[in-house]
């Protein structure tokens, strides 16, 4: 970690390096799977993200603009799993999640199980300042997405080729009785982001197209607050991977609450939490966490995760195999 300066801003105790982004685009990332092309689109996509976010902060704007506009960056790029490059359910559907927190106020909100919403984290959002909900699904969700004029477009939107051919190749092995040595990976996509702002507030939000071949409406723990996603004013988190261990574990609210109540520092919390506990349980996965002194964490245990973050020189720095060191990574 580098080392920070301190003042003190509307009372709180905030790092003088901040504005800070940090992002994820999903654990579970596998080098043999991956083309020279891909990992080009992957970088590229990274970075535009980190610059939209950064850009806001820049100006003065709250950490939740940032988050917002980090993440709409990296749904519409079809390389990840949420928005545009949304994986397919069992019956050929895209079913997309997303949810978003403010950690100065303690507002949050969330959508699951929606087919049309262009951006789901905006969605995510007009819940929470909108409404007096937390969470919306399916097809009322989408019905005040169109109420608040937030993009609908049609399901074909979602569709790319790659995403077709990976659910195929599940339903081949389903119907052909092959066990699954691999069944976490199935889990494996989101994207998420963290922001720092100039005040020392902080924010966090995660979206994701859930699991290939998912069933019966389900859901993982990218749109319940607590579990995928959590901000308070001290410490934000998003998380990616086996979204069934991280809901049991309530992963994102664990690791803030032991920087709150157990004093650990950040890197700590989210190492324990999630190359610890999680996989003690049985899943895998990753995430991003910031604290509100500027130090941050990148933990995973799979070969890879889309990850980066940009600090107040503007410069993105992004990286997606383990053998590749980033401030904040621990393995």
């Amino acid at each position: 970690m580098f080392e920070h300066r301190y003042a003190v801003r509307d009372g709180v105790l905030v790092a003088m390096d901040a504005p800070l982004l940090v992002i994820h685009g999903g654990a579970g990332v596998e080098r043999a799977e991956m083309t020279p092309a891909d990992e080009a689109s992957a970088r590229k996509a990274l970075e535009a993200a980190l610059r939209a976010g950064h850009a806001l902060l820049a100006a003065g704007k709250p950490a939740l603009d940032a988050v917002t506009a980090a993440i709409t960056v990296l749904e519409d790029d079809p390389q990840f799993n949420a928005g545009r490059g949304a994986v397919f359910n069992h019956d050929g559907r895209n079913e997309l999640d997303s949810s978003l927190m403010d950690g100065a106020t303690g507002k949050a909100g969330a959508v699951a199980g929606v087919h049309r919403v262009k951006n789901p984290i905006l969605l995510a959002r007009a819940v929470m300042e909108k409404s007096r909900h937390v969470m919306m699904v399916g097809d009322g969700a989408e019905s005040f997405a169109k109420e608040q004029g937030v993009t609908l477009v049609d399901p074909s939107y979602f569709r790319t080729e790659k995403r077709w051919q990976q659910l195929q190749k599940a339903l081949k092995e389903e119907t052909a009785g092959v066990a699954r040595l691999d069944v976490g990976r199935k889990y494996f996509g989101t994207v998420g982001a963290l922001a720092l702002d100039a005040r020392g507030r902080l924010a966090a939000g995660t979206s994701t197209g859930g699991m290939t071949d998912k069933r019966y409406g389900r859901v993982g723990d990218s749109p319940i607050i607590g579990a995928g996603t959590w901000a308070d004013d001290r410490c934000a988190v998003s998380g990616t991977g086996w979204g069934e261990f991280y809901i049991r574990d309530a992963a994102a609210h664990e690791v803030c609450a032991r920087v709150r109540l157990s004093g650990q520092s950040i890197a700590r919390a989210a190492r324990e939490v999630i190359n610890v506990d999680i996989p003690k349980a049985g899943g895998d996965g990753g995430a991003i966490a910031l604290a509100r002194d500027g130090t941050f964490a990148l933990p995973f245990n799979t070969e890879g995760m889309y990850r980066g973050w940009i600090g107040t020189d503007g410069v993105p720095h992004v990286a997606i195999y383990a053998d590749e060191k980033l401030q904040g990574d621990a393995h």
